[in-house]
């Protein structure tokens, strides 16, 4: 019967590396992109600073009229915490359910999208994660237009 090697055990002898004893490589784990920003308290302080943002858009401010902003903004930092890697739960109505109806274009997502951008920028997010909030966003566009996709 032939033993399993454990991951990581090999033939470590000088003769079998070209006479160079070799050590297991280390890996370590990579922090998600929620950790790499900062956490709760920063998802917090993002989904706080771009609703004023999207508050004080006239083209995006009516879509928010009727709505409860202390509910909503739980539902974003659930949201946000979710897609961008976070140890948390997201409670809230499937996006193509809370979205429906709404009226929502591609324009008004462009908008949406472009606050969240700046929003990231002037909280000092580093590019590499400046690109990957937005990429992780850009994956529910289809949902919030209401399965017209991400493209035309």
């Amino acid at each position: 019967m032939l033993a399993a090697t454990p991951l990581g055990a090999g033939d470590r002898t000088p003769a079998a590396h070209g006479g160079v004893e070799q050590e297991p490589a280390m890996t370590y784990p990579q922090p998600s992109l929620y950790e790499r920003i900062g956490g709760a308290e920063t998802v917090s302080k993002l989904v706080d600073a771009f609703y004023r943002r999207i508050l004080a858009d006239p083209e995006l401010a009516p879509f928010f009229a009727d709505s409860d902003m202390r509910k909503l903004r739980a539902m974003q930092r659930e949201f946000f915490s979710v897609a961008l890697g976070g140890p948390v739960t997201y409670f809230g109505r499937p996006l193509a359910y809370a979205h429906r109806g709404r009226g929502i274009e591609r324009p008004h997502l462009q908008r949406f999208v472009d606050h969240l951008l700046a929003t990231l920028e002037d909280h000092g997010l580093d590019e590499r994660d400046v690109h990957d909030v937005i990429e992780r966003i850009n994956v529910y566009s289809s949902d919030i237009l209401g399965g017209h996709g991400t493209s035309g």
